[in-house]
């Protein structure tokens, strides 16, 4: 942190270009916000490979480092900034294709805000921006012994390339056979305690010492694959995902009845009379919050295991002869380093290949933001990108890369 002149301000937004509208040069941009100027660009002050983040307060004088969260993307050529309802900032990295250029960095976002309050000082968070939509996430919740692990493997059975299991941390040490990444990413106590403290877990626990959670990450590259996660968690863990800003659907599942339930628990014949007593104890208060608490989005009695099933795959939209995920990338574009920006509403246009002193190319991109969901500690998505001819196209008419 270090002392400006007061006259400094003005001169720095005279340096780099700022918002909109503006041409992208050199390698850093000025983004003014309320009292504070955020210069994003060159080298971050840990690593020189990824994008800087500093904050200039303009009522001060002072230079900040802020804490930066969230994947750091990789340094550019150069980029264009674009300021996003106050909160957040586009940057769009030129030199680089359509599924590594768009990011997002969050400045005043109910996750920043909480994130400041934890570390106490000025927090940023880093979020890719993903072209296309995903399905959302299934959160499955019920009491041990209600059939719930049956029906997740029913649909991934029968859906074998529509879902996939997230991958959950631990601390604890591996088993014998089992597989770092495949059957949990085994993490150190510091590690996972770090992360942790930076928001990069949706829900976690304690047992017996060990930490136990879900990343965001863990969640995001199910995803990134093409398939719809399935989160088989407690109620607990429900809560603290509901609390994210990870967008799922909740399901509870739910014994006949408490009797049912302890003849089912019973009839595995697998535990000891204490280790029956202790799930049963747990089984009575989940019962209680999965059904009184609006957590959850639908309630399903397992009481014939078939109909069930029927009731689950409706309540995803699993109609008979949908057997495969039918997803469409988009194409992959190329946007150069000299490119201009301007914003319509909830619409980034993107100029490509003008000179400093041309008239408009005819390579146009719009980036259209109305859709976007999440944020960080994960991807933004919904992104969409379009392509259109500024001398015979309208900004509403463009065609859409697919």
């Amino acid at each position: 942190m270090g002392e400006a002149p007061a006259f400094f301000a003005d001169s720095l937004l005279g340096d780099f270009p700022n918002g909109v509208d503006l041409k992208s040069k050199g390698h850093k941009t000025a983004i003014s916000i309320g009292s504070k100027i955020y210069v994003i660009g060159g080298a971050d002050h840990d690593s020189t490979a990824v994008i800087g983040v500093q904050i200039f307060e303009k009522s001060s004088g002072e230079w900040i480092n802020p804490t930066v969260l969230g994947t750091k993307p990789k340094v550019s050529n150069g980029h264009s900034a674009v300021l996003l309802n106050g909160d957040r900032i586009l940057v769009i990295k030129g030199n680089s294709k359509s599924d590594e250029c768009f990011w997002f960095l969050e400045v005043g976002t109910p996750f920043i805000r909480e994130q400041e309050k934890t570390y106490g000082n000025e927090v940023v968070a880093w979020s890719k921006g993903v072209l296309g939509n995903v399905e959302k996430p299934i959160v499955i919740s019920g009491p041990s012994g209600v059939g719930k692990g049956t029906l997740i493997s029913e649909l991934m059975k029968e859906f074998p390339s529509m879902f996939g299991f997230s991958v959950s941390h631990t601390t604890r040490a591996p088993r014998e056979k089992e597989q770092n990444g495949f059957h949990y990413h085994f993490s150190d106590s510091s590690v996972m305690e770090r992360e942790i403290k930076d928001g990069k877990f949706l829900e976690f626990a304690s047992v017996h010492g060990n930490l136990y959670g879900t990343s965001v990450e863990a969640v995001e590259v199910v995803a990134d694959a093409g398939k719809r996660c399935i989160l088989d968690i407690d109620v607990q863990g429900a809560r603290s995902v509901r609390a994210s800003s990870l967008e799922a659907i909740f399901i509870f599942i739910s014994p006949p009845s408490f009797e049912e339930l302890e003849k089912r628990l019973r009839a595995r014949a697998t535990e000891t009379e204490e280790q029956i007593q202790k799930r049963l104890r747990n089984a009575r208060a989940e019962l209680e919050q999965g059904k009184s608490s609006g957590l959850f989005d639908h309630i399903l009695v397992n009481d014939d295991l078939e109909s069930c099933y029927e009731n689950l795959k409706n309540i995803l939209g699993l109609t008979e002869g949908v057997k495969t995920a039918h997803k469409t990338y988009p194409e992959l574009v190329d946007l150069p380093v000299e490119h201009l920006v301007s914003k319509i509403d909830q619409k980034i246009l993107i100029n490509c290949g003008a000179g400093e002193y041309e008239k408009a190319s005819d390579s146009m991109y719009v980036l259209d933001l109305s859709l976007v969901k999440g944020g960080a500690p994960g991807r933004t998505r919904g992104l969409n990108l379009f392509v259109t001819n500024p001398s015979t196209d309208r900004v509403n008419d463009e065609n859409q890369l697919s």
